[in-house]
């Protein structure tokens, strides 16, 4: 079993940035893809990155590439997602996931452990 808990959501005006932490309780964590994933009120929810397992091979979403990272310290059971040059449209509640695979997916349903969520709103 696996619980994750995200944290360091909250309101920053557009253009600036913050950085979530997800940390997971998980044994062997270095085994687990992890993702992060966000949904908007009345919108599904949707991919923004995930890091693999072997070399920390990484993967974006258009939308985020280039103004997001993620990045993992297994060291620490924890993974981070750093948010620069925020715009409202990435306002939503972001979660952190967990998919037992070396290489991560993009799809939500893929993924067996998730956190609470944790709120991020960009004003404009």
């Amino acid at each position: 079993q696996v619980q994750l808990v995200e944290s360091g959501g909250g309101l920053v005006q557009a253009g600036g940035s913050l950085r979530l932490s997800c940390a997971a309780s998980a044994r062997f964590f270095n085994t687990y893809s992890m993702g992060w994933f966000r949904q908007a009120p009345g919108k599904e929810r949707e991919f923004v990155a995930a890091i693999g397992v072997i070399g920390g091979r990484t993967y974006y979403a258009d939308s985020v590439k280039g103004r997001f990272t993620i990045s993992r310290d297994n060291a620490k059971n924890t993974v981070y997602l750093q948010m620069n040059s925020l715009k409202p449209e990435d306002t939503a509640v972001y979660y952190c996931a967990a998919d037992r695979v070396v290489t991560p997916r993009g799809s939500p349903d893929e993924y067996d452990y998730w956190g609470q969520g944790t709120q991020v709103t960009v004003s404009s």
